[in-house]
């Protein structure tokens, strides 16, 4: 390790968020993120390794690490453990904006630099620079003294808000206090806490107080709009088979929800065509098909939302084409993790007889799988991602339509939908592999009409037929015939439609089977016409010698016959007459 070398130890509980600087960061030469972590506890084992090698002088750390996920071990604590366990090795705050007293308190203890995320990567590099050189870097936070005080009406207005949320928060937790609630009514009740929680912590980001910032009292992160799940709650007993929801699952996918797309986008006619029926129109079997239709709709939005967040890392870190086709498979598989944890909830536990199982951790391990049967077979990815990060144009029939154009629009929203799909379709995969048959997995996403064990297990009897199918039979032919399928959302289910894309190098790598069922059905196509000439030929010669010959011939015989036979009759028929006559 040379003195210039900075090499960083990242820690950020966001995969897109830690793609997306490690990928900016791709183009300084004396940076190097040496490795990425997501929690306290694993910071802490791996940079004793990484010290051990002297592979590691500097950490770029975000400062919300764990708050939104109840962590014990939150960002500010993991600095005052870094700096008793390591005084002379440098931390830089990469986070958020924060409250001031939170950044105080990790200066105090010595941290060496803070930058807010979102700000340009060429002042995140000048902040690593400084620091990794002994310097101190902070960013300005707003003060009262630099920002002009909202106006009355506003701070009016946020008040009374903040005044009616508050009265209806103490009503709703003096009923969850009640010992003899019914589970119908406590998730009631839970339910609409977070209602509240969510509309209280709207209200203090979008009419701040007059500082810029939210107030330590009011000022609920993500983390906080559902209730602590622990044994001091009020809560009932959960029963055996019970799936323990996340405490943060509803708060990600309440704020990805505020985010508001453009009209006539392709984000936006895929919002709208969320609101389908959304089934399975095609003859083809889809993991998806076993959910309810609302929570089919749900994760369908939730992909949805984290692509788009997805493209914002990404345009932060300022990604090239090139970067994002060596990427590619990083890209689909954080897109993945990100959504099945936002979806089933990153701590939801499976509690049956006497173990608990932690759900989404079980559910990762599915990844090799997930990848090479799902996610590495979605089509024009980087064709996608570059029109939407750098309005590059789409080749639809081999002619190429800028990005604005109401053809590459429409392209985009087909590229966009058989995206969000296909990963959808991952993020079910190990549900059905790990816990199928899970009674409360079943009630809580199963459609009825699949429940029983018999329906699940042809249903994936189904999906087992559908791969090899794929594999051996449909992706072969498709390669051949130059075309992706894709599965597209309609105004009234899910549809699959074919376009025209050349394969020509993927037809050359084409082995075994797959090679086989292309030079199958290159020499049908190259007998059939020939085949059907010849057989047409023969088949009129055929007839030709039926009826004109053999029925001819046959019919001078019968002809002839009835003339004998009636000539006969006839002549012993005067015959006897004229013997009467005598």
């Amino acid at each position: 390790m040379t003195n210039q070398s900075t090499q960083i130890l990242l820690i950020d509980d966001d995969p897109i968020f830690r793609l997306g600087l490690v990928t900016a960061l791709e183009a300084f030469a004396d940076l190097d993120i040496v490795a990425e972590v997501d929690t306290a506890t694993a910071a802490l084992e791996r940079l004793t390794t990484l010290l051990s090698q002297e592979q590691v002088n500097l950490i770029i750390l975000d400062l919300a690490l764990g708050r939104s996920l109840g962590s014990p071990l939150t960002g500010l604590s993991l600095c005052q453990q870094l700096k008793i366990d390591y005084p002379n090795l440098p931390i830089l705050l990469l986070t958020a904006p924060s409250e001031p007293s939170q950044l105080t308190a990790a200066k105090r203890l010595g941290v060496e630099g803070y930058c807010a995320k979102g700000c340009a990567i060429n002042l995140i590099v000048e902040a690593i620079r400084q620091v990794k050189a002994g310097e101190s870097y902070w960013q300005m936070l707003p003060t009262p003294a630099n920002s002009l005080p909202p106006p009355r009406w506003h701070t009016q207005l946020r008040q009374s808000g903040l005044q009616q949320i508050e009265a209806a928060l103490k009503q709703v937790t003096a009923q969850l206090q009640q010992g003899n609630l019914s589970r119908l009514d406590w998730l009631f009740w839970t339910g609409r806490r977070r209602e509240l929680l969510t509309a209280r912590w709207l209200v203090n980001q979008l009419l701040p107080t007059d500082s810029g910032l939210v107030p330590s009292n009011n000022s609920n992160s993500p983390a906080e709009l559902q209730p602590r799940l622990n044994p001091s709650s009020s809560r009932p007993p959960v029963p055996q088979n019970r799936l323990r929801p996340s405490p943060t699952s509803a708060l990600s996918k309440t704020s990805s929800e505020a985010l508001q797309f453009q009209p006539s986008t392709p984000q936006a006619m895929t919002l709208t065509k969320l609101d389908s029926s959304l089934a399975n129109l095609t003859n083809t079997p889809l993991e998806i098909d076993i959910l309810q239709v609302e929570r089919r709709r749900e994760l369908l939005r939730t992909v949805l939302y984290k692509f788009e967040e997805m493209l914002d890392a990404l345009r932060f870190s300022q990604v090239t084409m090139e970067q994002l086709t060596q990427k590619r498979s990083r890209l689909l598989h954080d897109l993945w993790q990100v959504s099945l944890t936002d979806f089933f909830g990153q701590y939801s536990t499976l509690v049956i007889g006497n173990q608990t199982i932690e759900m989404v951790d079980i559910l990762r391990q599915d990844r090799d799988i997930v990848q090479t049967a799902i996610l590495d077979k979605i089509p024009l990815v980087i064709e996608l991602l570059g029109n939407r990060l750098f309005e590059a144009p789409l080749m639809i029939d081999n002619v190429s339509y800028p990005a604005h154009t109401p053809e590459a629009l429409a392209r985009a929203e087909l590229l966009l939908q058989n995206v969000i799909i296909q990963v959808a379709n991952g993020v079910i995969q190990p549900l059905l592999n790990e816990f199928s048959d899970i009674e409360i997995i079943k009630h809580n996403f199963y459609d009825k009409r699949l429940m029983s064990s018999r329906e699940i297990t042809r249903f994936r009897n189904n999906l087992s037929w559908k791969y090899r199918r794929n594999q051996y039979i449909d992706e072969p032919k498709a390669i051949f015939e130059s075309r992706y399928n894709l599965f597209v959302l309609s105004e009234i289910g899910i549809k699959k439609v074919a376009i025209y894309s050349p394969r020509r190098q993927e037809l050359e790598q084409l082995q075994g089977t797959q090679l086989a069922v292309t030079i199958a059905y290159e020499f049908r196509d190259a007998i059939a016409p020939r085949l059907r000439g010849t057989v047409g030929w023969v088949g009129k010669g055929v007839v030709y010698v039926l009826t004109q010959v053999l029925g001819r011939g046959i019919g001078l015989i019968l002809r002839g016959v009835i003339q004998g036979v009636g000539s006969a009759w006839q002549d012993t028929w005067f015959g006897k007459n004229g013997e009467r006559g005598k």
